[in-house]
C-alpha cells in the first residue's frame, strides 16, 4: 500500500513538472534574442514571493502544455523580476506582479487582459493567433480537433458560399475571445459528417452523457443573432460545468452542485456525480438551468449561502430562482433529494436563505443598524428618507467615516430622515442596492425606495448636510435647502 501511495505521489510530481518544463524562463541576458523565436508568446513577469504568482503558476503551467501543443502553438513565458530578469521588467514597465503581457515576433504586441486559470488561458491565447475559425481539411484533422478541445467547439460544413456560412463567419469573428470555431468544405469531411450545408455544436468528449446529445445541429434562420443564440442555449448543455471565468453564462433559476470537479486528476469520480445531476436536470429542461462546480474555488460562494465546506463531504446544493432568492438542500444530496428540491423551489414551498447578523435588540446609537433580516423595517418600510451606508468591517475608509457618519446622524435625530449602516459582508444586500466597494452610500427617498441613488459626494460633515437639506422629500427643519442653518439652529 505504501509503494502505492509513493508511486501516486512520484507519478503527480512528475506530471507537474512535466507542464511545468513546458514554461519557457528567460533573463536578461536572452529574453530578446530568444523571445524573436516564437511567432506569438505570453509572458509572465513575477517575483518568487509574490502570493498571486505562486498561485498562477500551476495554472500557467497546465496552459503552456495544451498551447505548445495547438496549430500553431504559443509560447509560455516566465521571467523573474528580482533575480535575472530585472532590466527586462523595467523595460517592459513592470510595476506589479504577476504582469502578463503579449509578444509577436519578440515584439510588445499587448497587455493581458483574460482569465487567469489554466483553461481560460488556453482558451484566451488560442484566440490570438490565426483565424477566428480554424480550417479542417481532413476527416482526422476534424477528429483531432474535436478530441483536443475541452469545451464545446462549433464547426460549419459548408459546400458552397451561402448565407448561413457568411453567418458563421461573422460570429466567429464576434465570438472568437470565448468559443472555437472549425470549419470545412472538403468532400470527405461533409461525407464524413452527412451534411453539406451545417453548422454542428459538438461537446467535448469528457462530457458525453447518455442524457443529451453528443452534438447539435442549427436549423434557424441563417442570421449571425439567431445563431449566437443558438450557441449560448447549447454550449454548457444541461449540467454546465460553472467556474470563475464563465460564471456569468449561468443565469437564474440556476440550481448548482458543488464538490470536487476536476476533469484533470479525476474525470471518473467527477461525472460520477455529475451524471446524477444530469438524471434530474433532463426533468426540467428548458426551465431551471444547472451546474456543477469545484466547491474549493467556490468556497466564498458557499459562505454566501451559509455552507460548510469539507474537501470529505459529498455535494452541497444551492439555488437561485428566478427573482435571485437563495435555497440550500438541507437533506443529503441524492438524485431523489435534488428532484424533491428543486420542485419545492419551484412551487415556493421552501424558505429562502438570508444571510444576516441577529437583528439588534435595540438601537442605542444615533445611527440604525441593518441587517438582513430587518432591513425592510429600518429602510424600506421607514417611511423616511434614509442615508444607507453599505461597510466593511476591515475597510480603512470605512472605519475613517465613522466618526462623521455618527456625528451626522446626531445632528438630524430629529429630523425626518434616517441614517442606516450596514454590514455588507455578514448581511445579503438586497438586488436593488449595488455594492461593490466600501463604503457604498445610497440616498433613498421615501417614496422612491425602488429606485435609490449612489451618493457620491463629498465626506465631510458639511457636504452630507448640503446633500441632504438639497435632495429630502421634505425641507429640513434646520437648514434650508442650499444646506445653510436656519435662524433658530447653531452653526455647524
Amino acid at each position: 500500500m505504501w509503494c502505492l501511495q509513493l508511486l501516486s505521489i512520484l507519478l503527480i510530481a512528475t506530471s507537474a513538472l512535466g507542464a511545468e518544463e513546458d514554461v519557457l524562463e528567460l533573463s536578461d541576458s536572452d529574453f530578446d534574442s530568444r523571445l524573436a523565436e516564437y511567432e506569438t508568446a505570453l509572458v509572465m513577469f513575477y517575483a518568487p514571493w509574490c502570493g498571486h504568482c505562486k498561485r498562477l503558476k500551476p495554472e500557467y503551467a497546465k496552459a503552456a502544455e495544451d498551447l505548445i501543443r495547438n496549430d500553431p502553438p504559443v509560447t509560455l513565458v516566465k521571467v523573474d523580476c528580482t533575480e535575472a530578469g530585472k532590466e527586462t521588467c523595467n523595460k517592459h514597465s513592470v510595476r506589479g506582479y504577476p504582469t502578463l503581457k503579449i509578444f509577436r515576433n519578440g515584439e510588445f504586441s499587448q497587455e493581458y487582459k483574460g482569465p487567469r486559470e489554466a483553461n481560460g488561458i488556453v482558451r484566451h491565447m488560442k484566440t490570438q493567433v490565426g483565424p477566428a475559425s480554424k480550417e479542417l481539411k481532413s476527416v482526422a484533422t476534424l477528429e483531432t480537433f474535436l478530441a483536443s478541445e475541452k469545451e464545446s467547439v462549433v464547426i460549419g460544413f459548408f459546400e458552397k458560399e451561402s448565407d448561413l456560412k457568411a453567418a458563421f463567419f461573422k460570429l466567429a469573428d464576434k465570438l472568437r475571445e470565448r468559443v472555437q470555431f472549425g470549419h470545412s468544405s472538403y468532400e470527405d469531411v461533409l461525407k464524413h459528417q452527412g451534411v453539406s450545408d451545417a453548422v454542428i455544436l459538438f461537446r467535448p468528449a469528457h462530457l458525453k452523457n447518455k442524457f443529451e446529445p453528443n452534438s447539435v445541429t442549427y436549423s434557424g434562420p441563417a442570421e449571425t443573432a439567431d445563431l449566437n443564440d443558438f450557441v449560448f442555449k447549447h454550449f454548457h448543455g444541461l449540467v454546465g460545468v460553472r467556474k470563475s471565468d464563465n460564471q456569468r453564462d449561468f443565469k437564474s433559476p440556476l440550481v448548482v452542485v458543488y464538490y470536487g470537479v476536476d476533469y484533470v486528476k479525476n474525470p471518473k469520480g467527477t461525472n460520477y456525480w455529475r451524471n446524477r445531476v444530469l438524471k434530474v436536470a433532463k426533468e426540467f429542461e428548458g426551465t431551471v438551468n444547472f451546474a456543477i462546480s469545484p466547491n474549493t474555488e467556490f468556497t466564498h460562494e458557499l459562505n454566501e449561502f451559509g455552507i460548510e465546506f469539507a474537501q470529505t463531504d459529498k455535494p452541497k446544493v444551492a439555488a437561485r430562482d428566478a427573482n435571485e432568492k437563495k435555497y440550500v438542500l438541507k437533506e443529503e444530496f441524492t438524485p431523489e433529494n435534488l428532484l424533491n428540491f428543486v420542485n419545492d423551489v419551484l412551487a415556493g414551498k421552501l424558505e429562502a436563505y438570508i444571510k444576516s447578523e441577529p437583528v439588534p435588540e435595540s438601537q442605542d446609537g444615533s445611527v440604525t443598524v441593518a441587517v438582513a433580516k430587518n432591513f425592510d423595517e429600518v429602510v424600506v418600510n421607514n417611511e423616511k428618507d434614509t442615508l444607507i451606508e453599505f461597510y466593511a468591517p476591515w475597510c480603512g475608509h470605512c472605519k475613517k467615516l465613522a466618526p462623521t457618519y455618527d456625528e451626522l446622524a446626531e445632528k438630524l435625530k430629529d429630523e425626518d430622515v434616517a441614517i442606516v449602516k450596514m454590514d455588507a459582508t455578514a448581511n445579503d444586500v438586497p438586488s436593488t442596492f449595488d455594492v461593490r466597494g466600501f463604503p457604498t452610500i445610497y440616498w433613498a427617498p421615501k417614496n422612491k425606495k425602488n429606485a435609490p441613488v449612489t451618493y457620491d459626494g463629498g465626506r465631510e460633515l458639511d457636504d452630507f448636510i448640503k446633500y441632504i437639506a438639497k435632495e429630502a422629500t421634505t425641507e429640513l427643519k434646520g437648514w434650508d435647502r442650499s444646506g445653510k442653518p436656519k435662524a433658530d439652529k447653531t452653526e455647524l
